[in-house]
């Protein structure tokens, strides 16, 4: 970190626990940040008759990190759009011949087939998968379509560990995309929704032994000013019981939600404001009032569709490296607030998606900043399985930074693990000689003596489109995802004899002050199927820290099954959803555009 700060300014906070404080959140889920795959776009990210090696390469990096794959939704608006066929054997969707239903674009208008399936389970073995099942055709033969296709689902996605069921997409909005007509409201949705869950529960899942408790409803692009709120669909009778059973269909919560959303969000967007972090808790406020609704039911509440910039990413926003400082403060943001996963949408034409995996307007398949932030979030997370959240009280920030710094610390095993500092001000390319802001912290005096290791996700400024690297880390040098060390310094700091410790923290940078090792050095929780990515002996000359994976793709699909139990701190609910338990789209595709 060899920069000339223009400016110095001081961050002073102090922790006076070494363990989770009372509001701290609960165990962290392995899988906690993953992405969703408009259903549509499927084949750009996975591959056709040959697998997407940036993709795997990709996913595999994150899978390494935790311990377990990211989970991953194959949902999105074309989810209502698709029926199955089994005489459809393309490495695509087609065209239906027979369509019919409401909305501009037909219910019933893509066709998948076999090849589907098959491209879904080249995800790595026990990836966790949410998916995604036609609600909005409504026509006399409805049932027969859901169940079909419910019933592939489980009898062909057998590689990965399937936890549960949407049924629909945003109906919230199908009043606007002509899914629906008249008087169409939460109580309807509801209404609806049972005979979807009753249908698919009694032909498919009770067959295959699957409990009723498999179903995740909401699905909205917002409950704001509607009747969609958790407490209106509870009230609605949503969780009635299943007959003859104390069981529910629901096994959990999912809501949807864009930071900013191009022609709906009523201001013009910037890069500073994106990166004044606290506008991301203000955007979010009708959200936290979800979480808090979902709370008295005891069930895990999921954002299943989650984006910086919707429909399909801004210039100058989400494809830079400011979207990389957002990313990691909404992950670790979410995280603190006890909510169970959060899927980043992606479509292969969208410049907020974390990489894009084809060749698109004459632009090779490349990784954006944002994923970066998910690589940090995930080896800060690690895969120990203990992992806990909390927000720490900052005492006095410098001028003009409070909007922009967050900060929060993460414990394993019920122990102090490590500080994140973010600091959002902008700070561009062009500019030189950037600030910094000095952390001034003060531990608890049992940490005396202790060495802070700091890992950095930096970049040569906010607006910077290539070029980030996490502690060291560069997923772009390799050209295939692969991660390859541009730096390996290992940056310290030692707390003194009285408790405090000083380091600093660039404008427009994140670092991690990790106590006693490397960020990525941490020990495997073992009973979750986590994996360690190297050897001690590979370690040898890279500062005591595992070296980069060169083959993720190969390795994965040679382990056994990584989600065949819970991790420490989880149980088991809905099937096999893991919760952790301690406290419209624009989609491109075959030369037409889908709005929804």
């Amino acid at each position: 970190m060899a920069l000339t700060a223009a400016t110095v300014n001081t961050l002073s906070l102090e922790l006076l626990s070494g363990t989770p404080p009372l509001g701290a959140s609960g165990y962290v889920n392995p899988s906690f940040a993953g992405f969703g795959i408009e259903p549509s776009n499927l084949f750009s990210f996975t591959g056709g008759e040959e697998p997407n090696q940036l993709t795997f390469n990709l996913i595999n990096n994150l899978a390494n990190y935790t311990g377990q794959p990211p989970h991953i939704r194959i949902g999105g608006n074309t989810a209502d759009y698709m029926v199955f066929n089994p005489s459809q054997n393309e490495w695509t969707w087609t065209l239906n011949d027979h369509q019919k239903g409401q909305g501009g674009l037909k219910p019933n208008h893509m066709v998948i087939g076999p090849r589907f399936f098959e491209a879904v389970n080249r995800f790595p073995p026990g990836t966790p998968v949410t998916w995604g099942l036609n609600m909005a055709y409504n026509e006399p033969d409805w049932v027969n379509e859901i169940t079909t296709m419910a019933q592939e689902v489980i009898t062909r996605v057998q590689k990965l560990n399937l936890v549960s069921f949407e049924l629909g997409n945003e109906p919230d909005l199908w009043l606007q995309n002509g899914f629906r007509t008249g008087q169409y409201s939460g109580r309807k949705y509801v209404e609806e929704w049972l005979q979807r869950a009753q249908v698919v529960w009694e032909n498919v899942l009770k067959p295959n032994n699957i409990p009723s408790n498999f179903f995740e409803p909401g699905c909205t692009a917002s409950t704001i000013a509607t009747d969609f709120q958790i407490k209106d669909l509870l009230s609605f009778d949503a969780n009635r019981k299943v007959t003859g059973s104390d069981s529910t269909y629901i096994a959990g919560w999912n809501q949807h939600d864009y930071y900013y959303f191009i022609g709906v969000t009523g201001f013009p967007l910037t890069l500073e404001y994106l990166m004044t972090l606290s506008t991301t808790e203000t955007q979010f406020t009708a959200w936290v009032e979800q979480i808090e609704q979902s709370k008295t039911t005891h069930l895990p509440y999921s954002i299943r569709e989650m984006g910086i910039v919707g429909p399909v990413g801004m210039d100058g926003t989400s494809d830079v490296f400011g979207g990389a400082i957002w990313t990691m403060n909404f992950l670790l943001y979410a995280s603190s607030l006890d909510i169970s996963s959060v899927q980043f949408h992606m479509t292969d034409n969208s410049k907020a998606s974390a990489w894009q995996p084809i060749e698109m307007y004459d632009i090779q398949p490349l990784v954006r900043p944002i994923y970066y932030g998910m690589a940090a979030f995930d080896q800060i997370v690690g895969s120990g399985c203990s992992a806990q959240v909390s927000r720490p009280k900052v005492k006095s920030y410098p001028a003009e930074y409070e909007d922009f710094i967050r900060t929060y610390t993460v414990y394993h095993g019920g122990q102090l693990d490590s500080l994140v500092v973010i600091n959002g001000k902008v700070a561009n390319i062009s500019e030189p000689n950037k600030a910094s802001v000095d952390v001034s912290l003060k531990v608890p005096s049992s940490l005396s003596g202790q060495v802070l290791h700091l890992s950095y996700l930096t970049s040569d400024g906010a607006d910077a489109t290539t070029g980030t690297t996490w502690d060291g880390m560069s997923y772009e040098e390799s050209g295939d995802g692969t991660p390859t060390y541009v730096s390996n310094e290992d940056i310290t700091a030692q707390v003194g004899s009285d408790g405090t410790v000083t380091f600093s923290v660039r404008d427009s940078e994140a670092v991690v002050a990790t106590i006693g090792r490397r960020v990525a050095d941490q020990a495997q929780c073992g009973t979750n199927g986590g994996r360690t990515t190297s050897s001690p002996e590979d370690s040898d000359n890279h500062g005591g820290r595992p070296q980069p994976q060169q083959s993720p793709l190969s390795s994965l699909e040679e382990e056994e099954d990584v989600g065949s139990a819970a991790p420490v701190g989880c149980e088991v609910l809905g099937g096999s959803l893991l919760l952790c338990m301690v406290a419209a789209i624009i989609i491109v595709a075959s030369g037409f555009t889908i709005l929804g």
